[in-house]
């Protein structure tokens, strides 16, 4: 019977996940129905092991616990990176501050464990341990949930870069960044150009490119124009470009694309090409502006993923509607603890 339910159970998330995606891949539940779809994966798969299902247990468990100790190091020595290549700004300490919260939450919930073994000893007062406990475990849980709520939003975009989507576009958007010495195209804007560059040719009917971006206050052209020079020297006919170069921000380089799609005949589906950390944010822009579009991400350096991915992080959970989820969400993991206290 438990088993039945189990098996019931994944299937049950994973066919929610797929409605919920196809029709609107930008709303925050996606992530949890993943995260509740690969949770209940996993647990049903215990279950195939037959008599190996303790040993398969076992294995999980040493699993969990080695990627608890790993990842404050690994936030951490990125961080170190990050500092190193990209410079000193609150952007690029982002890993690095994480990390360290990881690592206080697991040493706090390694007091909490240790708590009940120093009940008795002579040197510390009962009272004192109790203090210690309850602020161990405050901080143990708050770093939990923060953590497990970080973890559903990473599987979600890495979801996103991976599933499958189609490849008759009318039109791409480009999503600008900064140039260098005001006029030339950076890393990672290139990489986004390249992108699109390869979404072009893939595509049976070649769409229209709209490199999107204003001009900044240190630029002497709008990214707009260095983008579209960029595809020109690529190869891509200057009739397939219309450039969008008012915007400043994500959510006007979607706005003002729109009002240049909008103003045209014919179809109308549109992809969006910018980083792949930067691919959800984006989409969620796209519902704001009121615009049906899939997202394309461009490859990043890996030690500069986990920063943005942190970073998105945080701007998502910023909106007013999910930072009041977001509180909501904690207060209800602290209250039993509030209860525990108390009762004490």
């Amino acid at each position: 019977m438990v088993r039945i339910l189990v098996y019931s159970a994944a299937i049950f998330f994973w066919v929610l996940l797929v409605i919920s995606f196809l029709i609107d891949r930008s709303r925050y539940r996606n992530c949890y129905f993943l995260f509740l779809s690969l949770a209940s994966s996993i647990i049903a798969m215990t279950f195939l092991a037959g008599e190996h299902q303790k040993t398969v247990l076992v294995i999980l468990f040493n699993i969990v616990i080695v990627t608890l100790l790993i990842v404050p190091i690994f936030l951490i020595c990125n961080g170190v990176v990050m500092l190193r290549r990209e410079g000193r700004s609150m952007a690029n300490l982002l890993s690095l501050f994480f990390g360290i919260i990881i690592a206080v939450g697991e040493i706090a919930t390694l007091v909490a464990v240790m708590i009940p073994i120093l009940v008795g000893r002579e040197w510390v007062t009962e009272s004192y341990l109790r203090n210690i406990s309850h602020i161990s475990i405050f901080m143990s849980v708050t770093v939990i949930y923060i953590s497990m709520c970080f973890v559903v939003f990473m599987l979600y975009c890495v979801f996103l870069m991976i599933i499958p989507r189609k490849r008759d576009f009318d039109y791409v958007i480009i999503h600008g960044a900064g140039l260098l010495d005001g006029d030339r195209v950076s890393k990672l804007l290139s990489d986004r150009l390249d992108k699109a560059i390869e979404v072009y040719h893939k595509d049976p009917t070649p769409p229209i490119m709209i490199p999107s971006g204003g001009k900044g206050s240190d630029e002497t052209i709008s990214e707009a124009e260095a983008m579209a020079r960029y595809l020109i020297d690529k190869g891509i006919p200057p009739e397939q470009i219309i450039k969008e170069d008012q915007s400043l921000t994500t959510f006007e380089n979607l706005k003002f694309s729109k009002r240049i799609i909008d103003s045209r005949e014919g179809s109308k589906y549109t992809v969006l090409v910018t980083s792949n950390y930067h691919v959800y944010r984006a989409l969620r822009y796209c519902r704001k502006n009121k615009m049906k579009c899939t997202g394309v991400g461009s490859h990043v350096a890996f030690y500069y993923w986990p920063s943005a991915l942190i970073r998105e992080f945080i701007a998502v959970h910023s909106e007013k509607k999910h930072l009041i989820t977001f509180i909501i969400g904690w207060v209800l993991c602290m209250i039993p603890l509030i209860v525990m206290c108390f009762a004490h």
